[in-house]
């Protein structure tokens, strides 16, 4: 588990970085740096976006699957890897 510690304090340390949640494939946060309000608002939307951009995908070419979901607006950009660990 120091690794994963050692890899949020890295990500959270970049410019501009606001927060890290750490979901598992239920969109339930394991770990987080913002507050519980916010963890709980943004985990619960990125769960909805993924799966969405998931099915889009497998839509497109069943045989691809979504493995990074970037977006970016003019204020924020969210950068979401899609890792399952079995």
């Amino acid at each position: 588990m120091a690794d994963v510690e050692e890899t949020i304090k890295r990500i959270q340390s970049q410019k501009g970085v606001v927060g890290v949640i750490v979901m598992d494939n239920a969109g339930r946060a394991i770990r987080s740096t913002l507050d519980d309000d916010q963890t709980a608002q943004y985990s619960a939307l990125l769960q909805t976006l993924c799966e969405r951009a998931k099915g889009a995908i497998r839509e497109l070419d069943s045989t691809n699957d979504l493995t990074f979901l970037r977006l970016r607006t003019k204020k924020v950009s969210v950068l979401t890897p899609l890792l399952y660990i079995l």
